[in-house]
């Protein structure tokens, strides 16, 4: 059974640094893909970080420079370093992970992920 659970959520002035992580149990091998979504309320969930099984990574313009995806293999944890936060970064956070095409894919689409985690909250306010 897939299990990933989220920390490091919390609430920070703007300009400031969180770090996010994501414990994962249960995926298989190596084969898959990981990805960090935000849904702030009454928007959809958006996909803005990716790292494929061969550490390709892909981010949204709307947090490239600011925010840094890492994933320890050894550990079976993705990080998400996030710097320079903005009010607009207010949401509900959430790690996912798929498996489509070898673990090969680096998709900001929630249907390309099967997993996912229950969330940790983000607030950016002064």
């Amino acid at each position: 059974q897939v299990q990933l659970v989220e920390s490091g959520g919390g609430s920070v002035q703007p300009g400031g640094s969180l770090n996010l992580s994501c414990q994962a149990s249960g995926l298989s091998g190596s084969s898959y893909y990981m990805g960090w979504f935000r849904q702030a309320p009454g928007k959809e969930r958006e996909g803005f970080a990716t790292i494929d099984k061969r550490a390709r990574i892909s981010y949204l313009s709307s947090v490239a420079g600011r925010f840094t995806i890492s994933k320890d293999n050894l550990k079976n944890t993705l990080h998400l370093q996030m710097n320079r936060l903005k009010p607009e970064d207010t949401a509900m956070y959430y790690c996912a992970a798929g498996e489509r095409n070898f673990g090969l894919l680096t998709s900001h689409r929630p249907g390309d992920f099967n997993y996912w985690g229950q969330g940790t909250q983000v607030t950016v306010s002064s």
